[in-house]
């Protein structure tokens, strides 16, 4: 799979106009190579030119862990300067090089300074397309990572509960997530009552009360690599705050439109406004505070993003979230979270649990 990936990613080197691609620690690299390298002040690199053979740059100490990517080796002890073995093995002297978002600066304004004639680009947009549209092994370990997070979802009662503060729920979960077959939690939002009107809520000391609605956004990375992230929200106990059953009817409706939107050559931000017109027309539309979703894969946000101003049509075979929310300040907020994959036909969802309202 990776030398398949290699020759789509020289390819699209040539297509861009590019004399090189620089590649350094990251999921663009895991993608390309198989290589999950450490991130470390040291620089490891692959430099993948329009003509010539791919090399990986790495730090000596780390060759033995390089060893099995698919590319040769050029690997420096520690003391020598590594921008000079980038520049000697770039061997460009004048053109564009594409790098990579994750390109740490530290690396890449000394390679600048070495190679002045040379024109430098970020080539995030560009390598998008290499990741987005996925194979079916990928949606296969996809849905293994959805259906892992629903299995802690299905868990919450065990947990969410009064008396209970919103970083020790966390606590648990997290443990859960790992339990469930992901190699680590990613991220755990405990948001309750007020706070859940705060989309992206650090989970605190606040103490959980009976009528609290609570989202809960989870997610974790798993043995292959690919993410999980799945929202619910919750009502403790059986009575929910005034006027909150209503919203969240509407909000379950605009996820839902979301859904149905998907379908092949449907432009991303149709999809959204699925969601936010659905939202608006109810009054809820200046409550409704972030993009509709985001793409998922090897990083649990890439392309293609579901978002006003994003003109690009869905393809079958991408993986992305429909997360629509509403947030009341000081009072509550709400959001549900699938994961879709678009087919042929339309969308599929690989979180399978119930979006309806759930009283712990």
């Amino acid at each position: 799979m990776p030398d398949t990936r290699l020759t789509r990613a020289r390819q699209l080197v040539s297509e861009q106009g590019w004399a090189a691609l620089l590649v350094t620690p990251g999921s663009d690299l895991v993608h390309l190579t198989g290589y999950e390298a450490m991130p470390l002040e040291r620089l490891t690199c692959l430099v993948l030119p329009a003509r010539g053979e791919p090399t990986l740059i790495v730090p000596r100490l780390e060759r033995p862990a390089a060893e099995e990517a698919p590319v040769r080796l050029v690997d420096y002890p520690d003391g020598v300067d590594f921008i000079r073995v980038l520049a000697d093995t770039l061997a460009v002297r004048t053109g564009t090089v594409g790098v990579v978002d994750a390109m740490p600066a530290a690396h890449l304004v000394p390679a600048q300074r070495l190679l002045p004639e040379v024109r430098w680009e970020v080539a995030g947009r560009a390598l998008a397309p290499l990741r987005a549209v996925k194979t079916a092994a990928e949606i296969a370990e996809l849905t293994s990572a959805g259906s892992a997070i629903d299995h802690v979802h299905r868990r919450m009662h065990q947990w969410l509960r009064p008396g209970r503060s919103e970083a020790e729920v966390a606590a648990d979960i997290a443990v859960a997530v790992r339990d469930a077959g992901h190699a680590r939690t990613d991220f755990v939002i405990v948001a309750s009552g007020p706070n859940a009107a705060s989309p992206h809520h650090t989970s605190g000391p606040r103490v959980i009360e009976p009528g609290d609605a609570v989202v809960v956004d989870i997610g974790g990375t798993m043995p292959s690599g690919y993410c999980s992230d799945c929202t619910r929200t919750y009502v403790v106990g059986p009575s929910a705050p005034p006027g909150f059953a209503e919203m969240y009817a509407v909000l379950q409706e605009a996820q839902r439109a979301a859904v149905a939107a998907v379908r092949p050559g449907v432009p991303a931000e149709a999809v959204d406004a699925a969601a936010r017109d659905h939202i608006a027309a109810h009054g809820y539309g200046e409550l409704f505070v972030h993009r509709t979703g985001h793409g998922i894969g090897l990083d649990t946000h890439e392309e293609p993003y579901i978002v006003t101003g994003n003109a690009e049509p869905l393809v079958a075979g991408t993986t992305f979230s429909i997360e629509p929310g509403i947030y009341r300040p000081g009072a509550y907020g709400a959001r549900i979270e699938d994961i879709v994959v678009c087919t042929p036909s339309g969308a599929r969802r690989l979180n399978t649990t119930s979006t309806d309202l759930v009283h712990l």
